[in-house]
């Protein structure tokens, strides 16, 4: 389904979205300087809390507006979505990037983008969507 050039041409055509990498040089999205999705690999401890559940493939981290928007997500798609303990209380969410449809990644990234962006810019791009 969705690849890493899907998400770089869906995020970078958000308005001052710059691509950089991440805490562990992975690629990362944000919108002046603030970060809403990157590559996150699964870690041991994230593997050790999934067991057998735990995918392989690509994962996207994405940040949604609160912790009620994760939980629709986590609820109505979970072959999509999924966290990790890790994540507990931190509004994101993980996907599996090979099983989301390009309708779905841009409303994704752009719900992501909308989280992180600051308030007249978002403001803005809503105007003029």
């Amino acid at each position: 389904m969705a690849s890493w050039d899907d998400v770089r041409r869906v995020a970078l055509a958000l308005p001052e979205t710059t691509e950089r990498g991440s805490y562990d040089d992975l690629p990362a999205w944000r919108v002046r300087d603030k970060m809403f999705a990157w590559e996150r690999p699964l870690r041991r401890a994230d593997l050790d809390a999934l067991g057998d559940a735990a995918p392989d493939g690509p994962i996207l981290a994405a940040r949604v507006p609160d912790l009620g928007a994760k939980e629709a997500l986590l609820a109505d798609d979970p072959a999509v979505y999924f966290t990790v303990p890790h994540l507990d209380g931190y509004p994101a969410v993980l996907v599996r990037l090979d099983r989301i449809g390009a309708a779905e990644l841009t409303e994704l990234l752009t719900e992501a983008w909308y989280a992180r962006a600051p308030k007249r810019l978002a403001a803005a791009h809503r105007a003029g969507a």
